[in-house]
């Protein structure tokens, strides 16, 4: 396959001017579906020169941070590609603190074994026809070390979310607003 470069556009307007590498010209008609699809923002947010003016271990923090990459690689000048090759670690680290604050005893009924976040979550959700696959998490870490919990589900108005604090080192959960609060049987 021929790679093509755009030459100019015809006196009309109507016309892109392209040509191959050994000098060939071709003309390709500006459509409305090909004036679409230069538009989109993909497109638009990839720069045509990458400039390197963000680190590894920048990218690293601030995803960790709840960044996301499209918006990572636009105020960052680089490519989506660059960002998301350094986002597996961290990817893998967030799910990694969902799935040990889910596993965070909460509360200890009678004799029986306690009950864990998603144990809890899951109680509280149940009686409203929600299912545990309805329910989408995610996370952030801040500056200190303690991350942010933050549910969403399905509910009258839409959706909800609840959020906790949590200190994975101290094992240490917390919730932050009224659904969370909620969703633990606390007092408002």
């Amino acid at each position: 396959m021929s790679e093509l470069r755009f030459s100019a556009k015809n006196d009309e307007g109507t016309h892109l001017l392209l040509h191959d590498s050994q000098g060939a010209e071709f003309s390709l008609r500006i459509s409305d579906t090909l004036r679409a699809m230069v538009n989109q923002p993909r497109l638009a947010s990839v720069p045509e020169q990458e400039s390197e003016t963000i680190s590894v271990k920048e990218i690293q923090r601030r995803l960790r941070a709840g960044e996301l990459p499209d918006q990572l690689a636009r105020e960052n000048n680089v490519s989506l590609e660059k960002i998301e090759r350094f986002s597996g670690p961290i990817v893998q680290e967030r799910i990694y603190i969902i799935d040990q604050a889910q596993q965070i005893p909460v509360r200890k009924e009678g004799a029986r074994e306690a009950v864990t976040l998603l144990g809890v979550v899951v109680s509280r959700l149940a009686p409203r026809n929600i299912d545990s696959a309805d329910l989408s998490w995610t996370t952030w870490r801040h500056e200190d070390g303690t991350w942010t919990l933050e549910l969403h589900y399905p509910n009258s108005t839409g959706h909800g979310v609840a959020q906790w604090s949590f200190d994975p080192t101290r094992r240490l959960l917390f919730s932050l607003d009224e659904n969370a609060r909620w969703m633990m049987g606390d007092e408002p």
